[in-house]
Formats: C-alpha cells, sequence, structure tokens
C-alpha cells in the first residue's frame, strides 16, 4: 500500500479545496518546492501533485511551481502530475522534465483514443484519473459532469497498459469524511488496473482500512488536507504501513 501525499497548485501556492471548489481554496503553504522537499524528508515514496488551474483551463499552469517541486525532490521521491494535461505534447514534455507518472482526466472521457497512444508510447506511466459525483464522471476540473459511470469509464481502458486509476469521490474530497471504500473496491474488483483511492482521507482509520484483507486489490490512497491540519501524523502512518508490509 502506498500512501501519496498530495500538492493541489493554485496560483502557485499549496493549497486544499472543499468539494473540489476554487472558491473554497486554504492556503497551506506558498513555496511547493519546500513542500514537496518536506514530504520527501518524511520518506514517502511517491508524491501527487495536481494543477488546479490548468485543469480548469485545459493546459497547464502552474508549470514553474512543478519544476520547483521537481528539483526539490529529485532522486528522493517520485511524482505523479495532473491537471490540464490534455495532449502528447503535454504528456511527453512532463515525462521528459522528471514526472514519472502523467494523470489523465478529462482527455479519458473526451479522447480515449489519446489515453491508449500515450500508453503505448510511454509504457507504466500514464494513470487516468476518475472524478466521480454521485456516482457519475465529472470532467473539466469537476465543472461538468457527465452521464458515466466510473465503472464504465474504466473499462474501456481495461487492456490499454494504464499503469492505475485515480479514483476521487468530489462529494468527500477536502471534507475529512473518510474515505469512499465500497465505491473504491467496487470499482477496483471491477477492472484488472490498479486503484488509488482519493477524496475524504482523515486519520490513521483510513490508513487502517487500506491495510485490511479486503483492501489488498487497491495500490494505494492519497492524502490532503488531513496532512496539512495535523489530524494525520505521517510518521505513524508510514510505521504502520511499514509494520505490514514486514509482516
Amino acid at each position: 500500500m502506498i500512501l501519496f501525499p498530495a500538492i493541489d497548485l493554485k496560483d502557485g501556492q499549496c493549497v486544499r479545496l472543499k468539494l473540489g471548489d476554487m472558491d473554497q481554496a486554504t492556503v497551506y503553504n506558498d513555496d511547493p518546492g519546500a513542500q514537496g522537499s518536506a514530504f520527501a524528508d518524511l520518506g514517502f515514496p511517491w508524491l501527487h501533485v495536481v494543477d488546479l488551474n490548468g485543469a480548469f483551463a485545459g493546459r497547464s499552469v502552474n508549470g514553474a511551481a512543478v519544476e520547483k517541486i521537481l528539483a526539490a525532490v529529485s532522486g528522493r521521491m517520485k511524482v505523479q502530475l495532473g491537471g490540464g494535461i490534455r495532449d502528447l505534447a503535454g504528456i511527453d514534455g512532463w515525462l521528459a522534465k522528471g514526472i514519472t507518472r502523467v494523470i489523465l482526466g478529462t482527455v479519458a472521457v473526451r479522447d480515449p483514443a489519446l489515453v491508449k497512444e500515450a500508453c503505448r508510447l510511454h509504457p507504466g506511466r500514464i494513470v487516468v484519473g476518475i472524478d466521480a459525483k454521485g456516482g457519475k464522471v465529472a470532467v473539466e476540473g469537476w465543472a461538468e459532469g457527465s452521464e458515466l459511470t466510473a465503472v464504465d469509464l474504466a473499462k474501456k481502458f481495461e487492456d490499454a497498459g494504464v499503469a492505475a486509476i485515480v479514483y476521487t469521490d468530489i462529494d468527500r474530497d477536502g471534507i475529512l469524511k473518510g474515505l469512499n471504500m465500497p465505491s473504491t473496491l467496487e470499482l477496483a474488483a471491477a477492472v484488472k488496473i490498479p486503484v488509488i483511492a482519493s477524496g475524504g482521507l482523515a486519520s490513521l482509520d483510513d490508513v487502517r482500512a487500506m491495510l485490511a484483507p479486503e483492501a489488498r486489490i487497491l495500490e494505494g490512497a492519497i492524502t490532503g488536507r488531513a496532512l496539512y491540519d495535523g489530524r494525520l501524523d505521517p510518521k505513524e502512518a508510514l510505521a504502520l504501513i511499514a509494520a505490514k508490509r514486514a509482516a
């Protein structure tokens, strides 16, 4: 089980949103590089970064901040990046700059063929981001809904070579209500692609839930506000994961 600390970027700052609302942003750090370095110092193996402005604009907006993070954590942790990456040029560019995995969300709905081509060109380095509200997929920075279910979308990429799926429950994101384990496990059981849980992780209890036998099919979980607010002790969480792995 991998615990991914999250850095969400808005206007060059590290923020957390409530329910995906850009008007409900709490700024936690105005130095993204320092925040990334702090997570690396704690021993996290992966970092999850989202360009929030980019998700709405349809293109990378916080590129300078992402590059600061990459420089700060180089050689110490892997980084996966999402938000506004909608074409092969953008994918190629970020992978060349040191991003380990690129997350494709809106384009997975709008242009599945592009995602499949990206998987062919970059094996093991393409992640599909599936963001759901009320069980239905949302796109364009969560601003637009659809009639597509998370499972239906995931199955489109079953044999494409997708490295993982990040499944976010928008109704829980940033409000510390706990992970939506039933929906996440349902998705993970429906496809062979590894699934990462996102949205609502609130405490060590959520980490324990991820380590339960029935959750072994999941790759990991993303944590944001709980880390920044101090509700989740990172050292305690990582120690718990390490102990479970050793056992």
